[in-house]
């Protein structure tokens, strides 16, 4: 990078941290520092809860995912609008009434400790791993730039985001998260302008979609049924359904920032403005991808873009191999670049479009040699270079000063999703397990010292997990898949808690381990795709639920309440 990008870069940033403690000053209690004090408007409660989902793995790894695979994960989030209704009817006022800090604080209520205990344990498995994911991302920026191992950026970028959480609470989390989201959306869009601009002057924005569709990068829709099938419509409606509903209803990450809403109304208001411009806002993203997939049509991309892999083959004893390959893969590039132009020209010529996919083959089989390659050279090395792809476009091709921008908006995403990550965790171990089940007489200041330890130590558990992430290929997927595991089980015990008022605690408990296990077991022998998942443990929770409620002797059974 530049020094005008460097600049940017380190004066966003530190805009964004100064402001966040400037409006976080005063944090002195726990609801303060876990709900900002119930007071903000809806408008702040959206753009909050579109911070901490869309993290940097959204700006990194999704562009990387419509490259490799098209249009199709944009499926993923069909089910999230219904999900927003169902929240707002049912999953909203419940909580507000309660006036609860955590989500998991009704199960006692409705199903006694034990089951209170279990879920904030199933919560804190997930979130714990899953924000190790989440701190991996923008480690892969700084590893990139600087050319060193991600290990070292990723204990950096952990500990920074440690440090800027522990003193804030959700009020430096969500304040920073506004400011944070006007920058995303700006950046975003000036992204895909630049993308367009580097195109061909004969490739318009209609010819560019043509060519990506000719080469299976459109495949926004797909209606055909399979369970096997991780993105079609189906998998999107009821398993994305699930998932999000889970997620926004039982994930205190999320329950956290709309619970800050100032009233039931201003919480509503926020989720369905998240309903609203989600979708929208993710299908920008991943058409960002394939404007760069089509961007390369025309120009050389790196035949692997995880520069630092690449630089370790070079030095490596399979350097003259990898140096045959890149000379075959230039060789493939200009015939399939002869191609793609003439496709450009007509763009409904059946045959041209089958020579372009002959010499797209071709460049593919050169990719898998590389990969094969780095494995032989290192067995212990990524070799999924997806969540390179954006990154390796915006730091070589667009100009100065808006690489540097570009770059502080994946660390934005990153540091407010990290933050209200961190900030969930605290609160869940502090007022579920430390406050119900070790002391529950303690003065507000020692609560809140405890909750800053507990920040610590998920920030060290999750970097734990984050020097791990690289081996679990695309990281958009990945979180996915984490939490599929384990947000259909904690849905299901919400949803007996909301609608099956005749299912009793003991009930639900069995009914909940079992599923976890089921769910566990099925995605081991990977009988369903992973959305579906979802839809299994939830199903499963009910179901158990209802027949252990029935058969087993009544007085076995934990009363109500």
């Amino acid at each position: 990078m530049s020094v005008l990008d460097w600049i940017v870069l380190a004066a966003t940033l530190l805009i964004i941290v100064v402001y966040g403690i400037w409006k976080s000053r005063g944090t002195g209690n726990l609801d303060s520092f876990f709900l900002g004090g119930r007071s903000l408007p809806w408008y702040h409660v959206g753009l909050s809860v579109m911070a901490t989902q869309a993290s940097a793995i959204t700006f990194l790894s999704a562009p990387g995912q419509a490259y490799s695979d098209g249009m199709r994960f944009v499926q993923f989030y069909f089910g999230l609008p219904l999900a927003m209704i169902v929240l707002c009817i049912t999953f909203v006022p419940i909580f507000h009434r309660l006036k609860v800090y955590t989500a998991y604080e009704y199960l006692e209520q409705r199903f006694g400790l034990k089951t209170r205990v279990f879920t904030a344990f199933l919560f804190l498995i997930q979130r714990g791993l899953s924000t190790g994911i989440s701190i991996y991302a923008p480690s892969i920026i700084l590893s990139t730039i600087l050319n060193i191992d991600p290990v070292y950026t990723t204990l950096l970028i952990g500990v920074l985001v440690i440090v800027y959480t522990v003193y804030g609470g959700t009020k430096a989390v969500s304040y920073t998260q506004l400011l944070q989201m006007s920058i995303i959306f700006s950046g975003l869009f000036l992204a895909a302008v630049m993308v367009m601009s580097l195109l061909p002057g004969y490739v318009g924005f209609t010819k560019s979609l043509h060519i990506a569709g000719s080469m299976g990068r459109m495949n926004i829709i797909d209606w055909n049924f399979d369970w096997n099938n991780r993105y079609n419509v189906w998998s999107g409606l009821i398993g994305g359904f699930f998932l999000q509903l889970s997620y926004f209803g039982t994930d205190q990450s999320q329950v956290g920032r709309y619970l800050t809403g100032s009233t039931v109304s201003h919480s509503r208001l926020g989720l369905i403005m998240n309903a609203l411009i989600k979708v929208p806002m993710q299908f920008l993203i991943l058409l960002i991808g394939v404007l760069v997939f089509n961007f390369y049509q025309f120009h050389k991309a790196p035949i692997f873009f995880d520069r630092y892999e690449v630089d370790r083959l070079k030095e490596s004893g399979y350097a003259s191999e990898f140096k045959t390959l890149e000379s075959e893969y230039s060789a493939n590039f200009s015939e399939r670049k002869l191609w793609v132009e003439r496709l450009a020209h007509d763009e409904d010529n059946i045959q041209l479009r089958m020579k372009v996919k002959e010499a797209d083959e071709k460049i593919k089989a050169n990719r898998t040699q590389v990969q094969q390659l780095i494995e032989k050279n290192d067995p212990e090395a990524n070799v999924n270079d997806t969540n390179y792809v954006f990154l390796s476009f915006v730091t070589s091709y667009l100009p100065k000063g808006l690489v540097g921008l570009l770059i502080a908006i994946i660390f934005l995403a990153s540091m407010g999703s990290v933050a209200s990550a961190f900030n969930s965790l605290a609160a869940t171990t502090c007022v579920d397990i430390y406050k119900r089940l070790i002391d529950g007489n303690a003065t507000q200041e020692k609560y809140l010292k405890f909750s800053r330890w507990s920040t610590i130590t998920w920030g060290v558990v999750s970097i734990g997990m984050a020097l791990y992430a690289g081996k679990m290929g695309n990281l958009i997927e990945a979180v996915n898949i984490l939490g599929s595991l384990f947000y259909g089980t904690i849905l299901g015990i919400f949803v007996v808690a909301f609608y099956f008022k005749k299912i009793r605690g003991e009930a639900v408990f069995i009914a909940a381990i079992s599923a976890e296990i089921l769910v566990c077991f099925a995605y081991y022998f990977d009988l369903l795709a992973y959305l579906w998942l979802n839809v299994l443990g939830c199903l499963l929770v009910i179901t158990i639920g209802w027949v252990v409620e029935t058969f087993r002797p009544s007085k076995l059974l934990v009363p109500e309440g």
